[in-house]
Formats: C-alpha cells, sequence, structure tokens
C-alpha cells in the first residue's frame, strides 16, 4: 500500500535506514489496528507538540507535515536533533521508560497527528510482537545513525560539518526549482547552528562565504542552493572518521 509516508522513503536514495518511516515497517493490518487506538490532533506552524522535561501520558504519531526535534542544555544552548514526519512515531522513549520527556518535538508547518495514551500503548505492544520489534528495530536504526554521525562529525570542522548538513538536507527535504535546490523546512540559523554543533554567529559567518560563491541564497527560514558541487567540494575536504564525541541526547 503506497501512503504518504511509505511513498516518501525510496531504499535506493542512499539514505540511511532510520529514515525509513515507523508505520512504513508495519504489515497493513498492524498499523491500522495501532492507529484505531489514538485520537487525532492539529498542529500549527510552530506550535509545540511535546515540550522537553515535562511528564508524559502519550506517543505521537505524525500523519501529515513535518517537525523538528530539539534539546536545550542548561545554559540555554539549543541543539538540533532530528526532523520527523508523516509516518514517524515521537515521545515513544518517554512512554516506555515513564521518564520525562527529554527533548522537545515543534511543528515547522501544519501537522496532524494521531495520539495514544502510554498505557494503551504499552499494551499494544505486549500484544503485538511484530509491532515491538519493529520499534526495537528503529530505535537500534536511530542509534546507530547517531553513532555514525558523531563519528563523522568528530573528524571535521564545522565549515566541513556545515556542508555535509545542508547536502543531506537538499537530499533529504530539498525541491528542485529552476534556480536551484530550495529546502522545504524553514530552518533557523539557531537551528542550523544547534545541528552542526556550532554558534549562531559561525553559522552566519558561513552562509556569507557561501553568498560570496554564489553557493547559496538566504531569507528568512528559507535556503536556496544553486551550487552543491561547492558544497560537495568542501564536504570532501573532511579527513577520516576520528574518535566519536560523546553520546547526546535521545528523543524524546
Amino acid at each position: 500500500m503506497t501512503t504518504a509516508w511509505t511513498a516518501a522513503y525510496s531504499p535506493d536514495d542512499g539514505g540511511l535506514d532510520d529514515r525509513v518511516p515507523f508505520l512504513a515497517r508495519l504489515e497493513t493490518d498492524d498499523r491500522a489496528a495501532l492507529l484505531g487506538l489514538g485520537r487525532e490532533l492539529a498542529f500549527t506552524a510552530r506550535m509545540v507538540l511535546i515540550h522537553q522535561h515535562e511528564p508524559s501520558a502519550h506517543v505521537l504519531f505524525l500523519v501529515y507535515g513535518w517537525t523538528k526535534v530539539t534539546a536545550s542544555a542548561a545554559n540555554g544552548y539549543e541543539a538540533l536533533l532530528a526532523l520527523r514526519g508523516p509516518g514517524d512515531i515521537v515521545g515513544e522513549s518517554a512512554a516506555l521508560t515513564g521518564r520525562p520527556r527529554s527533548a522537545t518535538v515543534t511543528a515547522l508547518e501544519p501537522v496532524r497527528a494521531l495520539a495514544v495514551e502510554h498505557e494503551r500503548f504499552r499494551d499494544f505492544l505486549g500484544r503485538s510482537p511484530a509491532v515491538a520489534f519493529a520499534l526495537l528495530g528503529l530505535t537500534a536504526d536511530r542509534t546507530r545513525a547517531a553513532d555514525r554521525r558523531r563519528l563523522e562529525f568528530a573528524s571535521m570542522s564545522v565549515r566541513e560539518r556545515f556542508a555535509v548538513l545542508l547536502l543531506d538536507l537538499a537530499r533529504t527535504h530539498g525541491r528542485r526549482t529552476a534556480d536551484g535546490i530550495e529546502l522545504s523546512v524553514p530552518l533557523s540559523k539557531q537551528e542550523l547552528a544547534g545541528s552542526v554543533g556550532a554558534s549562531r554567529e559561525m553559522v552566519q559567518r558561513l552562509l556569507k562565504e557561501l553568498r560570496a560563491k554564489q553557493a547559496v541564497t538566504t531569507g528568512r527560514r528559507t535556503l536556496l542552493i544553486h551550487r552543491p558541487d561547492i558544497l560537495r567540494r568542501i564536504a570532501a575536504s573532511a579527513p577520516a572518521p576520528g574518535i566519536p564525541t560523546p553520546p547526546g541526547p535521545t528523543e524524546p
């Protein structure tokens, strides 16, 4: 069955397994039964779906629209952990452990989601080994992808990490236009900075450099890539991966 979440992913695009949405991993009957437990919620752009540190009562299954997953440190620094869209599950970690939310999930555009209460979700997993194994597989894939990213980024300069990030966003969230590749998710400079472990000022300098080379043009939460070849040259200058950095926060 082709859906918004299965059509959005192609195993031939070179993407990591963690990009296969949770709902796309389930058999049709299991998916229908699981979603039948939920109630639909609607969120407007920039609305928070899940708040970091708050107690949790439900998991969310994203049906339409994209979200960002962020975590804030004690000093106020905010890191972008992931982008989650149609077919993805968010809030499952808190549901399974009973701990407070470990991250914030915010709508980047209008979002529709189904909320399933913790007790009903855990009950369903206990009665559905195939769904439980699919969730375990998703968790393993996300952990492996995060470890690989930390390993790669440990050996790169901020400039190289930023080029890799833009290329990755172009591939997964890029929209081809007559002028280049437009990123279809609205991310601020601070959110881009948090994704590569840099300051907002550093990202501003890097974007200025790329604009001077006519590689990109930028606007308020918009970015158009004209010369991906320049980004690829910057990314290719990174040395072989070194020792990984310490693990960061996980998703809520």
